[in-house]
């Protein structure tokens, strides 16, 4: 498998300090769902890190830094085989960016967050085509529980530009 210097870069980094993570770490999950390329479904596995939050002056905004490592199985999808990019590898990426709430502590929509993370990933498809790719989740967070809406692709950069739509459920420890 072909990878990116740059990606390359980012797993051994997180190789060593994933283990700190955790401790230094507000909310860890580990989430599972499937995603979709036009139609076509496919299972994904992320693991995310969600560091304490910080407070916009005085406002209802905050915001937390977030590491997410994962993983999107490849489609077998005869269609694509003479394109350029095939939809049969397996993609690992990594992303970091910044998770952003809206709320007083005690309100219900308090727990609705919106990430944006750009992102490295390992390999070339139909779906992500370019080296670098930008994830927006638009998700709930319960005590020990999440639920989100993923979108992974790179804002039309590079084409193809199909991208990764997926529902993620996730457990937080």
């Amino acid at each position: 498998m072909r990878m990116h210097p740059l990606t390359r870069s980012a797993v051994a980094v997180l190789m060593f300090a994933l283990p700190a993570l955790p401790a230094m770490a507000a909310r860890f999950e580990l989430q599972g769902g499937v995603s979709y390329m036009d139609s076509y479904s496919t299972p994904v596995a992320f693991g995310e890190v969600i560091f304490d939050e910080h407070q916009f002056g005085s406002s209802n905004f905050t915001w937390a830094p977030d590491i997410t490592a994962g993983w999107i199985s490849g489609r077998d999808l005869k269609r694509f085989d003479n394109s350029r990019y095939t939809t049969r590898d397996d993609v690992g990426l990594v992303a970091a960016g910044v998770r952003f709430h809206y709320g007083p502590a005690n309100a219900w929509y308090r727990n609705i967050f919106i990430s944006e993370q750009p992102t490295v990933h390992t390999g070339r498809t139909e779906a992500l085509s370019s080296a670098f790719e930008f994830t927006t989740t638009l998700g709930y967070q319960g005590n020990h529980w999440s639920l989100g809406l993923r979108h992974i692709s790179n804002a039309g950069i590079h084409e193809p530009n199909r991208g990764e739509t997926m529902v993620v459920a996730g457990i937080a420890f």
